[in-house]
């Protein structure tokens, strides 16, 4: 069975690459284009991983990834956050409020493959 990852974006460009680029690494991919999407497809479908954008309609990336966190069933999911908030100050938020690791756009394809292996625990 493959590993689900959620990609949680609202920039159609940066959703239709990550997915394409997901999947052709193997992992079954889904797609939310709001917070509040993100957080009902997290509880419904338990991804092994979310790759979470921070400026999203409805509800951020900081307070979806503060809801998980919150949530006894769904604390253990995954977080990486990919944002063009590439302050230290929005770094130190993400990671403050429980995020496993931090990305700022725009990032390298493979680095980003290299990472969500590494937090999956996939040998690259």
């Amino acid at each position: 069975m493959s590993l689900k990852i959620l990609v949680a974006d609202d920039e159609p460009n940066i959703v239709i690459s990550i997915e394409y680029l997901m999947k052709r690494e193997g992992y079954t991919v889904l797609v939310a284009r709001d917070g509040q999407e993100a957080l009902d497809m997290i509880a419904r479908d338990r991804p092994d991983l979310v790759l979470l954008d921070v400026m999203m309609p409805k509800k951020s990336g900081f307070e979806v990834c503060q809801a998980v966190r919150a949530s006894e069933e769904l604390q253990s999911t995954k977080i990486l956050m990919l944002t063009a908030k590439g302050r230290d100050t929005d770094l130190a938020k993400g990671l403050a409020l429980g995020a496993d690791a931090y990305m700022t756009k725009p990032f390298s394809t493979r680095e980003l493959v290299q990472k969500v292996a590494e937090m999956l625990g996939a040998q690259p």
